[in-house]
């Protein structure tokens, strides 16, 4: 009797086993990794790091006790979010971490793309708690080596997906890298000679087309007319970028590749002797103009030391007549701020470099929320069939190319140098949108005053 009973085990023993290797599976090889994996279609950063980790962390924790596991699971998850917006964004991970402290001022609420991420992010983890009941702790030795072919094979696919994509991710500057800018591109800088105002306009979002005739045709259309060439010589090219919108601004005005924590110190910044310190130098008045919260990213802090006098965001602005439009960043509609700009211009008593950064082009571009987007055919019927969400921010784009051109133009604006530049290439979810631009380079349009008469004032 008690051989028939060991003979009836025995054999069962290995489909135990394989079981509890299937179980360990479906939770650090399917689940940690799903919501990635449903990217790869239409594009997504590269996780090889992620998946091996998840896999190897798996394969130490599957003996200790469920709430212990299923908390290594939650980590996991949560760094291969922050990973993975990272590299959506162009961050360095350092970067996206010190930048949580502003995650309140945001409102990824307006977005149904966040909002559905997170719901599905959320069913993940109370997936995995129920889950992880389950014996995962697996011990036969071919069932290991099994668990490293899968982390590896996964690894691979992951690597084959993202194939021709990669530049398109997790862009920090290199150590050594060359270094390139607008303002040093076009001259900007050389014309401070107090015959004119300097306006330096940071377009969020603003990328380079690649391969689109529809992109192509519209990028900086607005600025190719009579009025424009009767009043300003017109040159555009493009320059390197790297990382996100605050090592843009660094780029364009530090003269370096950085990011803005690193001018919090005032003494710091002061070695880098950035362009609105050297021009107040010059005997320029300085002033920075941005839709959002000037606490959002310390902007309140960190302008001053770079050399701006005065600054107005959002709290000002509204003050003065702009209206709201909403967003995942809520502030200021762009499409105001040029007559304010032309104000503040008209109204100065000595040459001023102005600064503004724009904001409602940032992504996602949601319809509504006054941002005068919902009608995209009105800006190109190719683009609104095939790529509505850049069709929005052209749209976003095209009211604040008309507002800027309707003041500069104006007989009574002052004599300016002005020069557009975007700050990155706009961070799409999918590869259809993403790889409509150069994902290296941003675009800029220098328009330099004809006039030689000192600005009024």
């Amino acid at each position: 009797m008690d051989a028939t009973i060991e003979r009836a085990v025995k054999p069962a023993f290995p489909n135990v086993e394989f079981r509890k290797f299937l179980d360990w599976s479906l939770v650090w090889i399917l689940l940690a990794n799903l919501p990635f994996m449903a990217m790869w279609f239409v594009g997504a950063p590269p996780r090889y790091l992620e998946i091996a980790v998840a896999g190897f962390v798996g394969l130490i924790v599957k003996r200790m006790p469920r709430f212990v596991q299923w908390l290594a699971f939650a980590t996991i998850i949560l760094l291969s979010v922050f990973s993975f917006v990272a590299g959506l964004f162009n961050l360095a991970m350092d970067s996206l971490l010190y930048s949580l402290q502003f995650f309140a001022e945001i409102q990824p609420s307006n977005s149904m793309e966040y909002i559905a991420a997170t719901v599905f992010v959320v069913g993940i983890l109370i997936a995995s708690w129920f889950l992880l009941k389950r014996d995962t702790n697996f011990t036969k030795p071919a069932h290991i080596l099994f668990a490293g072919a899968l982390i590896f094979g996964l690894v691979g696919v992951d690597h084959l997906m993202g194939q021709g994509m990669r530049g398109h991710y997790f862009r920090a500057a290199p150590v050594g890298a060359n270094f390139e800018s607008a303002v040093k591109k076009s001259g900007f800088a050389l014309r401070a000679d107090g015959k004119r105002h300097l306006v330096l306009i940071m377009v969020e979002s603003l990328g380079v087309p690649k391969d689109n005739r529809a992109m192509s045709d519209k990028l900086f259309a607005y600025y190719d007319n009579s009025a424009i060439q009767a009043k300003y010589d017109v040159s555009q090219g493009t320059s390197l970028y790297y990382n996100s919108t605050t090592s843009g601004e660094f780029r364009e005005m530090c003269g370096a590749w950085g990011d803005y924590y690193e001018l919090l110190d005032a003494a710091d910044a002061a070695k880098l002797n950035c362009l609105p310190a050297m021009l107040s130098g010059k005997g320029y008045a300085t002033h920075a103009m941005h839709s959002f919260e000037g606490a959002f990213f310390k902007r309140d802090q960190w302008y001053p030391n770079i050399g701006f006098e005065t600054r107005e965001f959002w709290p000002e602005l509204q003050k003065r007549g702009a209206e709201w439009c909403g967003g995942v960043f809520a502030g200021a509609c762009d499409r105001q701020v040029p007559k304010l700009l032309a104000e503040n211009l008209k109204n100065a008593k000595e040459p001023t470099f102005l600064y503004w950064l724009t904001l409602n082009a940032h992504l996602p571009v949601p319809p509504g929320l006054n941002l005068n987007v919902e009608d995209c055919e009105r800006v190109s019927p190719a683009l609104a069939k095939e790529f509505p969400m850049i069709c929005r921010q052209f749209a976003i784009f095209d009211d604040i190319d008309a507002a800027l051109v309707n003041e500069i133009t104006a007989k009574d604006f002052p004599d300016a140098d002005i020069l557009l530049v975007g700050d990155h290439m706009p961070p799409y979810f999918d590869r259809h949108h993403r790889s409509q631009f150069d994902p290296e380079h941003v675009p800029w349009l220098y328009l330099k005053a004809k006039g030689n008469t000192k600005p009024k004032g």
